[in-house]
């Protein structure tokens, strides 16, 4: 039911899939109303994800679009010196080490130090008069450089979402070392040079590259944003993002609370006051995911009158249905109910005829419904036969783990209450051995069979959103009452962002 995004420029942009767009970007005065669903990124994560701002920057870098250089300057004896520097180019690019902080209800500070970096590119000069009218010469140059990079991350609302603001960037020089046509020796046309091209030369980079840097972070961002908004969509069920609240930033964690709405064909739940609480979510693990009761149960509303909660079942899957043990009252009920059809020419339908009901408890997630089984007999060449119908009221306590890339949902108690019952083997319902069997097997095959198909269904749809690509690690699914925690940490998939740097930018 959670999702998660893992891309970014140092921190930010996982932030920025959990601050999917706000409506207005105006809140009202209570700070966790109406709120669904929250997720919480601490420092150990921002830490993690930090690593990946190397490929970022060299992005930034290798992508920045540096202008042609042109100035002039009077000299002694020489007169008026014009230059000209174009084609830069970067070359050998690294980056020693990268930083992150969390400023309490500020931003997120990220420190790059020791970036190196060669730049290529065709020095031209000329002397006295005008530069197209006098003679000028063009050599090659290299410019050895050693910068620190200082970034200071804000969240902006800007066309009804929120969005990264990385103007705050600043570069500091360390080195700047001019090189002609592969000379290292300091003779006079290098040292005439570097001294007045050295000051522009910076200014030049600085705009650049931090003009750049927010490119690619407006363009991760937007990436991002259409993950989210895909991974809470399937057809005509939407799960509303849109943010309760603004973004809190602590020094130890950020966090972000979302509506949790569910939309079905333009229609919404509504949500009373939340019960979130700080205090609910810890700071050990990496990522945590906090869902409302109303929120599940509205995800289950959806479902049901989007027809979903239908299972069709025969052949193999029939057959270890009703054929869980190997007694005398089971085989007497099989031979009643398919009246000698095998399982190939027979299937079974179950469905739910209301809206489950859903209950959040410590011992797991409580679903209560009234459920139909129906057994059809399919005689070739003839309209099915129905064999067996039954209504019942199900009560099943479920416990969801995730493991391996698959959601397994288990139920650890159930209840059984039959309602309705018509057997074409026994109209009178005079066989009470029947009903007997049949409620037993559905105790003890029929609702783990059930429970596991939806587990199913959800690990597929959630593969289909691409949830399959994330390392997730010693993932935690909490049931407490009246909400879920989701907690885990996780590992980085690096090809996924250099992939998608490469194919971008």
């Amino acid at each position: 039911m959670c999702w998660a995004g893992r891309m970014m420029l140092g921190t930010f942009s996982i932030l920025l899939v959990l601050v999917h767009a706000a409506a207005a970007c105006e809140f009202g005065p209570f700070p966790y109303r109406a709120t669904g669903i929250v997720c919480r990124m601490t420092k150990p994560a921002a830490l993690l994800l930090n690593q990946e701002t190397a490929q970022v920057i060299q992005a930034a870098f290798r992508n920045a679009k540096f202008p042609n250089i042109t100035g002039e300057r009077s000299m002694r004896l020489l007169g008026r010196v014009a230059y000209g520097l174009s084609n830069i180019q970067v070359n050998d690019l690294s980056i020693e080490r990268s930083e992150v902080e969390l400023k309490e209800d500020d931003a997120i500070h990220i420190s790059i130090k020791n970036v190196t970096a060669l730049f290529k590119g065709t020095l031209t000069y000329g002397y006295a008069g005008a530069w197209f009218l006098q003679l000028f010469h063009s050599v090659d140059f290299e410019i050895e450089s050693s910068i620190d990079l200082q970034l200071s991350i804000d969240l902006m609302c800007q066309k009804e979402q929120v969005t990264p603001d990385a103007s705050d960037c600043y570069l500091t020089f360390h080195k700047l070392t001019l090189h002609l046509q592969g000379d290292k020796q300091p003779g006079w046309l290098k040292q005439l040079f570097t001294d007045f091209i050295s000051f522009t030369l910076k200014l030049v980079l600085k705009r650049e590259v931090c003009k750049e840097i927010n490119a690619v972070a407006q363009t991760l961002t937007n990436f991002i944003l259409d993950l989210a908004a895909n991974f809470v969509q399937d057809k005509d069920i939407i799960v509303d993002i849109s943010l309760a609240s603004d973004p809190v930033i602590k020094a130890s964690y950020i966090e972000s609370h979302h509506k949790g709405l569910v939309l079905y064909k333009n229609n919404s739940s509504m949500l009373s006051d939340s019960a979130f609480s700080p205090s609910l979510l810890t700071e050990s693990r990496m990522l945590y995911f906090w869902l409302s009761e109303h929120s599940l149960s509205s995800l289950a509303a959806a479902a049901f009158l989007d027809g979903r909660l239908v299972l069709n079942l025969r052949g193999e899957k029939l057959q270890e249905l009703f054929e869980v043990e190997d007694t005398e009252v089971q085989r007497k009920a099989v031979q009643m109910i398919f009246q000698g059809t095998s399982y190939n020419d027979s299937v079974a339908k179950v469905w739910s005829l209301s809206q489950p009901q859903i209950s959040l408890q410590p011992e797991g997630t409580v679903v209560r419904s009234l459920v139909a089984l129906e057994v059809s007999i399919l005689p070739t060449g003839e309209e099915p036969l129905v064999a067996l119908y039954m209504e019942k009221e199900i009560t099943v306590t479920i416990q969801a783990t995730y493991a391996e890339k698959k959601l397994i949902l288990q139920p650890v108690d159930s209840s059984v209450e039959i309602k309705v019952f018509k057997c074409t083997a026994d109209p009178s319902g005079e066989d009470s051995s029947i009903q007997s069997f049949l409620q037993n097997m559905i105790l003890v095959a029929g609702i783990p069979e059930i429970t596991s198909s939806i587990g199913s269904a959800l690990t597929s749809l959630m593969n289909s959103k691409r949830l399959d690509l994330f390392d997730i690690i010693n993932p935690e699914i909490i049931t407490r009452k009246g909400y879920i925690i989701a907690q885990l940490d996780f590992g980085f998939p690096s090809h996924l962002l250099l992939n998608f740097l490469n194919k971008s930018l």
